[in-house]
């Protein structure tokens, strides 16, 4: 059994900042790619950011510039730190991961239960 567990959301102001957690537990050989997704309010849910296990990572265009996203490899855990967040940034942001497991050393892509963002004044 695997599981995400994120941390981080809540409520910030325009222009404010939040750093987002996400550790992954339970019968892991290897974690592969690892990644944020986000969803709001009647609309699809969509790529944030990416990070591959050597460090390399991508953006979506919207938010370039003002979130990072790192991993720390040996604790199998990904943040996101989002800075001069704006209410369009409002969202339900989701942890997901490609994990090796123990058991048969496929791969399996799995998800966090998501965190609420909002960024209102």
């Amino acid at each position: 059994q695997v599981q995400l567990v994120e941390s981080g959301g809540g409520l910030v102001q325009p222009g404010g900042s939040l750093r987002l957690s996400c550790a992954a537990s339970g019968s892991i050989f290897m974690v592969n790619a690892m990644a944020w997704y986000r969803q709001a309010p009647g609309n699809e849910r969509e790529l944030v950011a990416t990070v591959l296990s050597g460090g390399s990572s991508t953006y979506a265009d919207s938010v370039k510039g003002r979130f990072t996203i790192s991993r720390d490899n040996a604790k199998n855990t990904v943040h996101l730190q989002m800075n001069n967040l704006k209410p369009e940034d409002t969202a339900v942001y989701y942890c997901n991961a490609h994990i090796i497991a123990t058991w048969d050393r496929k791969t399996y892509r799995y998800w966090g239960q998501g965190t609420q963002v909002t960024v209102s004044s």
